[in-house]
């Protein structure tokens, strides 16, 4: 009898501390679960120890990196942004090379929009210009092959004061557009005329004088250690304070503005018709083969860096980049948004990298093919692959 009353005394005892030892291991891990900071896309991608990125990120000064990433979350018919930066900083200049072409293309098809005596599509030429086109075929060859000539126009008919003034009374106040691209005339500040072919008739748009370029006051305008100029070498520092500056968070808000216009107000927004923008996004994401273009010399990531920069394989048609690359004086840059229809993934990025590694410009000597672009395509398959995470 004693043993039995030993016994169920026993088992009272152990039950009561093995309850209390699994209640105190619940608090514990309920605990550590909730002191737990959800690690940010941004913190993955610096934390992935990939070596295409690691070469880059560990000498991140050296290469001027910066980059820009907005996760996109949809509830119902609303939009949320959540942004993540790596150095970004606009007072730090890069040479945004043919990124520019992205606000003067939306510029353009606002502008046309206002004016509503024109189309897209309607004929014309600059004046001295023995090329007759359309505002369509110019912002197609911008996206498609990045085209320095498409740009030129385009800068014709808009002029450096009216992009700057319209791009700032939008709430983009960091950002400078003072020239025209690969041209002897890259910093006249008169516009020629651009004449219009309606009907058999000509419609003379008179061309603008500008006020003179302001030189840039920001950080690190002289870059490197010498420049070539007509083949001799200028044993001095390269001087970008006359460039064109559009820092990585203006090109990042423009894209916004572009893809989800809902999301400003009207003033910030760019006034676009409805076929314009479709046209515009279209335009953006189209691949150059579908432009006509041949695709062994243009390959579907010849100006589409994120992801595929580093191969030649087709982009998948389930995946849409709509985007605007610049690469000059060894700077690359991408602005992007991605949008995966097939598993419903969509985000914004866009990032800079020079590599310049004897710090010599204009002399065609840069690293894009072996540092440069394999860093922007990892970046850009890392950032897709957090989001493949949260889905």
């Amino acid at each position: 009898m004693k043993l039995l009353i030993k016994l169920f005394i026993f088992s009272i005892i152990t039950f009561f501390f093995t309850s209390c030892k699994e209640k105190k291991d619940d608090q514990i891990k309920k605990v550590t679960i909730e002191n737990v900071s959800p690690i940010s896309p941004m913190e993955r991608v610096l934390e992935a120890n990939n070596p295409l990125l690691k070469r880059v990120l560990d000498s991140a000064a050296d290469y001027e990196v910066q980059i820009m990433f907005t996760e996109i979350k949809r509830n119902h018919n609303n939009v949320t942004f959540k942004d993540y930066k790596f150095h970004v900083n606009d007072s730090n200049y890069f040479y945004p090379a043919s990124s520019v072409k992205l606000p003067i293309a939306v510029l353009a098809l606002e502008k046309l929009n206002k004016d509503k005596r024109f189309t897209i599509n309607t004929p014309f030429y600059i004046e001295g210009d023995s090329v007759e086109t359309t505002f369509k075929d110019e912002i197609n060859k911008i996206f498609a092959v990045s085209d320095n000539e498409a740009y030129n126009r385009l800068f014709e008919y808009l002029g450096k004061d009216y992009i700057n003034k319209t791009l700032k009374e939008k709430g983009l106040t960091s950002v400078q557009i003072n020239h025209r691209l690969a041209t002897d005339n890259a910093y006249e500040i008169e516009n020629k005329p651009l004449i219009f072919i309606t009907k058999d008739t000509l419609t003379e748009i008179v061309g603008s004088i500008n006020t003179p370029i302001d030189t840039l006051k920001i950080e690190n305008l002289k870059k490197g250690k010498g420049y070539m100029e007509n083949d001799s070498i200028i044993n001095e520092p390269m001087d970008f304070c006359l460039k064109n500056y559009l820092p990585v968070s203006t090109l990042h808000n423009i894209m916004k503005r572009i893809i989800f216009p809902e999301n400003f107000s009207p003033e910030e927004q760019f006034n676009l018709a409805t076929s314009d923008r479709e046209f515009l996004l279209k335009s953006m994401s189209t691949l150059p083969k579908n432009q006509g273009y041949d695709s062994e010399e243009y390959h579907d990531s010849y100006v589409k860096f994120f992801m595929y920069g580093d191969k030649k394989e087709d982009i998948p048609d389930s995946l849409k980049i709509y985007n605007k690359v610049g690469f000059a004086y060894g700077y690359l840059t991408d602005c992007s948004y991605i949008h995966d229809t097939k598993n419903n993934i969509e985000f914004i990025i866009t990032a800079t990298i020079h590599v310049n590694k004897n710090q010599i410009y204009n002399d065609g000597i840069y690293e894009y093919d072996k540092v440069g672009i394999p860093f922007l395509a990892e970046l850009g398959r890392q950032f897709y692959k957090t989001q493949t995470l949260t889905n």
